[in-house]
């Protein structure tokens, strides 16, 4: 991955050279999903420090995916920025339109549509039209925001979770000048591995390190090793329809009934290893992403029951390094990997490049 990176920076860089006119916070560029690359694109092929990844995926690595109220879709990348899809065409914003680095982790949208990425440079927000930066100088001081790491809640609020705590933004402070980012000091310094709101209201708090926190708007419980969260390693974080918690471990995934926890492990048909992530379909299907292979599990199925259980791995087409999860509401689900973007088509998992098939 390292190597891949190196060679997507060093094309960024090139990129920057060409488009540095551009600094206003425009797009850098604009692909049409059914026109060939743009001759600005195939004139890297032949240049003495072309990029050997394939350049007509979306993007090598896809570490974020959202979809805002007017239907885009955005997707963020490691080394080319956020890339937004509008049903039609792909638009790239990177260096030039005000992105100091160009991984993006975290996406989400607050209720005036302004657009939140989170980075390993701080948070940025786009307005539409240009990007503003925050930082250290903003009261940020841990820069590097978190996968899933940027929550709008229910009442507009922003939460930032990075490597080092939790942060709140301050609207009201950003408009006069003042520092808009503080440290929630409720909670410990926590390595926060995913941010979410569940339906009463609390605001929940995945760690890498400490397991899972909740806030009910008055006091922190903790969640980890002693009450059943094995291993105080809670990667994923999701909700069902019937309001149960669920949460990735090291060795597989949890539900918590609000009394007690139910694991479930590879011993139950769980595929790969180093579990990553979770994502609870509109159906109830619940996906988890582990080390070497996808999991899609049907809760319905009582257990022991193999059918309960379905592993993808490489052979089923999707590469097994997988990033980031997402359903729109059409109801469509995507997979963002370390190689390229993929869909499902309930049987096999295909490749979405930039001219489809979308």
């Amino acid at each position: 991955m390292a190597k891949y990176a190196f060679r997507n920076l060093i094309y960024n860089w090139l990129l920057v050279g060409i488009f540095l006119n551009s600094c206003n916070g425009q797009p850098r560029k604009t692909t049409d999903a059914s026109k060939p690359i743009p001759t600005v694109i195939k004139n890297f092929k032949s240049a003495a420090l072309a990029p050997d990844f394939d350049t007509t995926l979306v993007s090598q690595y896809i570490r974020s995916i959202f979809q805002d109220s007017k239907g885009n879709l955005w997707f963020g990348t490691i080394a080319e920025g956020v890339v937004r899809y509008d049903q039609k065409t792909l638009t790239y914003f990177s260096n030039p339109d005000g992105f100091i680095n160009n991984t993006v982790y975290a996406i989400n949208e607050d209720k005036d549509g302004n657009m939140w990425f989170g980075t390993d440079q701080g948070v940025y927000k786009y307005n539409g039209k240009t990007f503003k930066n925050y930082s250290q100088k903003d009261g940020l001081n841990h820069l590097d925001i978190t996968r899933k790491g940027i929550l709008v809640d229910k009442s507009g609020a922003i939460w930032v979770g990075t490597h080092g705590g939790v942060y709140q933004y301050d609207p009201a402070a950003d408009s006069t000048g003042g520092q808009p980012f503080s440290l929630f000091k409720e909670l410990p310094p926590i390595n926060v591995a995913g941010i979410m709101e569940d339906r009463s209201g609390n605001i929940w708090f995945a760690s890498s390190n400490k397991g899972v926190f909740r806030f009910d708007r008055k006091t922190i419980v903790n969640f980890n090793e002693k009450e059943g969260l094995g291993e105080n390693y809670a990667g994923g974080i999701t909700q069902d329809k019937a309001g149960n918690m669920w949460f990735t471990m090291k060795n597989g995934i949890c539900k918590f009934d609000g009394k007690s926890f139910t694991e479930y492990t590879a011993k139950d048909g769980l595929g790969g290893t180093e579990f990553w992530g979770l994502i609870i379909e509109q159906s109830g299907i619940i996906w988890i992403t582990a080390r070497g292979s996808t999991t899609r599990f049907d809760p319905s199925v009582p257990l022991p029951n193999p059918k309960a259980f379905t592993a993808f791995t490489v052979a089923d087409g999707l590469n097994c390094c997988v990033q980031s999860m997402y359903q729109d509401r059409s109801g469509n689900m995507w997979w963002g990997t370390g190689q390229g973007l993929y869909r499902f088509d309930g049987k096999r998992f295909y490749q979405v490049k930039k001219k489809g098939p979308w």
